[in-house]
Formats: C-alpha cells, structure tokens, sequence
C-alpha cells in the first residue's frame, strides 16, 4: 500500500512549530479505519467521552490529501491485519504529518513497536481496540505528543543559544583584535550598539562577522 504525503505547505496542527495540543472536547478528530464495524466502535467511544469533531475515513488511498484539507488537531488509525508495508507507510505519513496519532493494531512485532516510535506515533496499541478504552488512550497521545513537542523545542531552543554564543564570542574577538579591548570592552561596545541601533546583540554580532569575512576574503 502505498500512502501519499502531505503538501508541506499545508496549514499546521495546533500541534506544530511548538505550539501544544490541548485536550479539550473541541478538537478535530480524523478516524482513518478501512473497517466500518471497528470504525464504529471508535467514533462511539469519541462521542461517548463529548468530543462532535469526529470525521470518519474508510479508504486509505487519498488520506493525505483529505489530511492536508482538514488539518485535524489529532489523528486515530486502526488497521485490523496489518502488513509490514501497510505499516511502514503510515509510518511514513505519521512522520510528515506532525499531529498526535494514536494508532491501533491486532498484531505486531518488536520491529514494528520501534519503528513506530521512531515514526513518532504517540500510541501504539496492540490489540487493544475497545469503546471504553478510547478516551484515556487518545489523552495519552495528545500527552506524550506535547511531552515530546516541548523536548524538541527546548532542544532546538538550545541549539540556537549555543550558535547565537558562538558568533558573539567570534564578534568579540574581532573587536578585540582590530581595536585593541579587552573582552569586556569588546562585549559592552556590542551591547551599546545594540541598544542604540534597537536590535538584538545577536544582529549586530552576525553582522560584524559577516563583514569580518568579506574583508578577509
């Protein structure tokens, strides 16, 4: 089987570019299950619980583009007999589609459990399909997204403290070499042009590197 991806463009979830996922009862929710019956089973187990935004999709073919036309805050999957390239491929979706997806299976492998996870599906339950069972596992994926949503974000947010430290060291020595300062001197005429120019220590760091290079090249 073969599942295409979404247009990157598409509009984000409330779960991208940081932003968390609530789990409150207005939430879009979008039921991929090619089985009418079990399909059933989950939409009554949403509507039990309160959530009314619930879309229900029984063919996979397409599913990205009714994805990317909906944009729903949180997906739900439920493939009764899998293959590994039926798997794969939604694991593949799962990946592009940056939402909460809680997905059900009857069967798996150990391969499978950690190819999920490593697709970031947020649920991955085998053989656990039940009305009652619905609600808790849906708030646990909507968690363990937003758990990894923050993680990723203050990583990134890290990550950029770390390369906006490193321009500003290389901006420093600069003004140290080319004007003699110490270290504190060379920091505080970055400060000041900053302050006076109404823009970050960081601009005016990356722009003096920038024309460091230019001269030297």
């Amino acid at each position: 089987m073969r599942v295409e991806m979404p247009d990157a463009r598409a509009r984000p979830a409330a779960g991208q570019l940081g932003h968390q996922v609530s789990d409150d009862l207005d939430l879009s929710i979008l039921v991929i299950d090619e089985n009418a019956i079990r399909a059933s089973l989950i939409e009554q187990g949403l509507r039990m619980a309160g959530h009314t935004r619930v879309t229900m999709v029984h063919e996979l073919l397409g599913v990205a583009r009714i994805i990317e036309r909906m944009a729903p805050d949180v997906i739900v999957i439920d493939v009764e007999n899998p293959n590994r390239d039926m798997l794969d491929s939604l694991f593949l979706l799962s990946r592009s589609v940056k939402r909460p997806i809680a997905m059900f299976v009857d069967r798996s492998d150990r391969a499978a459990i950690e190819a999920a996870v490593e697709a970031g599906v947020s649920a991955y339950v085998v053989d656990g399909l039940k009305q009652e069972r619905i609600k808790p596992i849906l708030d646990m994926a909507i968690s363990r997204f937003n758990a990894f949503s923050r993680m990723e974000r203050e990583l990134e947010e890290a990550k950029s403290e770390l390369e906006n430290r490193k321009v500003i060291d290389r901006a420093k020595c600069i003004l140290m070499r080319s004007r003699g300062l110490s270290e504190e001197a060379a920091y505080k005429l970055l400060r000041t042009t900053a302050m006076n120019q109404n823009r970050k220590i960081i601009d005016i760091a990356q722009s003096l590197v920038m024309t460091a290079g230019l001269l030297e090249a």
